[in-house]
């Protein structure tokens, strides 16, 4: 469940820096190429976080017993 919160942190982050540029400098991309570009960054940070976290709670709960 954690890990689809972190892809849809990661979907909108790149939706807010996107906005952010088109307001103080001009239009990078079309609102389709950057929903396209959320949407692939949020299903890989989503896809990370699935892999990574029980491997980085591993190492934590190993980390504070020795």
């Amino acid at each position: 469940m954690s890990a689809l919160l972190w892809g849809a942190v990661g979907c909108l982050s790149v939706l807010v820096c996107v906005q952010g540029y088109t307001l103080f400098v001009a239009p990078l991309v079309t609102i389709t190429q950057a929903l396209t570009v959320a949407l692939l960054v949020g299903s890989v940070v989503a896809g990370g976080a699935y892999v990574l976290e029980p491997r980085l709670a591993a190492w934590a709960a190993n980390r504070t017993t020795e």
